[in-house]
């Protein structure tokens, strides 16, 4: 294979820099040697146009909508797999044969318990605590209870680490909602799978038993499916940079739970269900009065729009669907899918949307499957981190396996010039 390389002028001087092309064509130029040769280095605010390494996890194409991973489309996977089979598939690489996925899966329900000394962890947290505060803290907490869970010395067993991991989190998530709502816990089951056990750790109680319906279970695989991994975001480069310093594993995932927890990144659905709750209060249900006051700036539209995807975010096609689905086979109803589909109707058919690419991202829907499911629109971030893990742990094995040096980036210096303050 021939090499390409992108010529750069910098003061007169020629170099040639390096230009690297992935599976699907993307193009990359290569600077690593750019302040060496020429003394210059990069600006990129954001880096928006940066890509901090090659990756083989996931692939975002923003432009036409596509969503793969481990080179399968989000399509074919929501349909063919679960949450589980997923997870294994981003860690490892490969979708499990019959013996992994038994092996897995049996890692991950005796991994499910909490240590006894974290469980009371959670009597110590103020009822008034926010979940993913809880979250992160109770996973940085985990680093003192399991040995062998930093960059140097987890060599073997990641399988087995990264099974307790997902597997403890989801426990972890049902028992900030039990504390917080003044509920004892229950401890999870053995005879059910992922989702159900999850559902059931969450809802179930000694005088109102929770049974786990098997359209409640498919729904909510799909969601931590869709929300399994998403290329190098905010909170997946907070885990490499954290980890690149060999920072032990739960502190790297604490960190990408912090930068979740913002409301930029993980709070779009629960901001979603706000906006549709002052549409119905404010508005009156009349989504072109609300619209009209998004293009007079004087609103914003929550769940519409992405840094990536510049076309209808793939997996909100697949839950706008699936809401639908979902509430029919439960016999519910919930007015916020029907204002959703009716601005969504409106802001397709607007230039000011249209112009600006503001299609409905993976946000738009997702939060009223959630609300049909039981949960808090406060939690909704929580299960976005569930969901998650797998795919952070795979950039982290990654970041693991290519020796990365420590993430330093520069910066530009614009302050006052060298002052003394003795003359």
């Amino acid at each position: 294979m021939n090499e390409q390389f992108a010529t750069l002028i910098v003061d007169g001087n020629e170099i040639k820099l390096p230009i690297v092309i992935g599976t699907r064509g993307e193009k990359a130029i290569d600077i690593a040697s750019l302040r060496k040769e020429t003394g210059y280095v990069t600006l990129d605010p954001s880096l928006a146009n940066t890509a901090e390494s090659k990756s083989a996890i996931s692939f975002v194409d923003g432009e036409n909508g596509i969503l793969l991973y481990r080179g399968y489309p989000i399509e074919d996977l929501v349909k063919l797999s679960d949450f589980v089979t997923v997870a294994y598939l981003l860690i490892n690489g490969e979708l499990p044969t019959q013996e992994q996925s038994r092996n897995f899966r049996a890692i991950l329900n005796e991994n499910s318990m909490l240590h006894e000394g974290i469980r009371h962890f959670f009597d110590r947290f103020p009822l008034t605590s926010k979940p993913m505060t809880m979250l992160s803290s109770m996973f940085n907490a985990q680093s003192s209870f399991y040995e062998n869970v930093d960059l140097l010395s987890l060599t073997e067993d990641i399988e087995k680490t990264a099974a307790r991991v997902i597997s403890s989190t989801r426990t972890m998530a049902a028992f900030t909602y039990r504390k917080i709502n003044g509920l004892p816990v229950n401890q999870p089951r053995h005879d059910l799978a992922f989702c159900a056990n999850f559902l059931h750790m969450m809802f179930d109680s000694p005088v109102k038993p929770y049974i786990v319906e098997p359209e409640a279970e498919r729904i909510l695989n799909i969601l931590f499916i869709l929300h399994a991994e998403h290329s190098s975001n905010c909170s997946c480069h907070t885990v490499t940079t954290i980890g690149s310093a060999q920072a032990n594993l739960y502190a790297a995932l604490s960190a990408g739970i912090s930068a979740l927890s913002g409301p930029l990144h993980g709070g779009a659905n629960e901001a979603v269900c706000r906006m549709l709750r002052s549409i119905q209060i404010n508005y009156g249900g009349d989504v072109k009065k609300f619209v009209d006051q998004v293009k007079a700036k004087k609103e914003k539209a929550f769940g519409f729009g992405h840094r990536v995807y510049k076309t209808y975010d793939p997996r909100a096609i697949i839950i706008k669907k699936e809401a639908h689905r979902f509430l029919e086979s439960m016999n519910l109803s919930d007015p916020f899918l029907d204002l959703a589909q009716d601005l969504e109707e409106v802001a397709l058919h607007d230039d000011y949307f249209v112009e600006r690419n503001l299609y409905p991202n993976v946000d738009f829907y997702s939060g009223i499957i959630y609300r049909a499911l039981g949960i808090p629109e406060a939690f909704f971030t929580m299960m976005f981190a569930l969901a998650r893990l797998p795919g952070w742990i795979a950039h982290w094995v990654a970041m693991r396996d290519v020796n990365t040096k420590i993430c330093r980036p520069r910066e530009i210096y614009v302050g006052e010039d060298i002052r003394h303050c003795f003359r």
